[in-house]
């Protein structure tokens, strides 16, 4: 086996030691950093302080790896151009209104995330509660926006299905339901295990690598 390797095609070759890869996985978060940036809502308005709650909890850090393999998926399919990026971003703000959501006094009342205090720990219950809604709402916002740079592209469509369904009852929230129930449960069988696994963490992951595909053209 080659002992060195391409991930992508933006010029970043890795190696087979750790060192090259957490400098290339660097690399590909900062750069996921500045297309988050570039989405994030101006903090204006009497409700200003809804996208500054919204601001903090998406740049509080993480892998970034839901926009992460959408991109490398998108290239391996031979897309090329921008219109990835609101779709990175918007995937990436779905995982974090979840993250809100799933820090707050009704679920696990957590105060710390990342080392940094949580958004309600931050902002207030409310606010935490609102800065949840509002990511989850301002991600199909910030996706849609792919219809100005290709209106006629047709994996829009079907990219902002699998980003709704795969977030939704069927999928994630489907899996926080049923995790949330588990917790009053002395017994937790295998199967309802894996189904939490599968639609709380898998779906997005799928939902990132299948819209790279889709909006890129791959075939079924």
């Amino acid at each position: 086996m080659n002992s060195k390797y391409t991930l992508s095609n933006d010029g970043n070759t890795g190696c087979a030691n750790g060192y090259c890869m957490q400098a290339q996985m660097k690399h590909k978060v900062e750069k996921i950093e500045g297309i988050l940036t570039e989405y994030l809502p101006r903090q204006e308005g009497f409700q200003s302080i809804i996208m500054e709650a919204m601001n903090y909890s998406l740049l509080a850090g993480g892998k970034r790896l839901r926009p992460m393999l959408m991109n490398e998926t998108y290239r391996l399919f031979g897309g090329e151009s921008p219109l990835i990026r609101p779709f990175m971003a918007a995937i990436e703000m779905i995982h974090t209104y979840s993250l809100v959501h799933d820090d707050l006094p009704a679920m696990d009342n957590d105060m710390l995330r990342r080392g940094k205090p949580t958004t309600h720990a931050v902002y207030g219950e409310a606010m935490g509660i609102l800065a949840g809604d509002a990511l989850q709402n301002y991600a199909f916002e910030t996706a849609l926006t792919a219809f100005d740079l290709e209106p006629e592209n047709p994996g829009i469509p079907a990219a902002l299905k699998l980003l709704a369904g795969k977030s939704g009852v069927y999928g994630m929230l489907g899996g926080q339901v049923v995790d949330v129930e588990s917790e009053q449960m002395k017994d937790i069988s295998r199967e309802r295990l894996d189904f939490i696994y599968r639609l709380k963490t898998g779906a997005l992951i799928e939902a990132s690598m299948m819209i790279g595909a889709v909006l890129a053209g791959a075939s079924k």
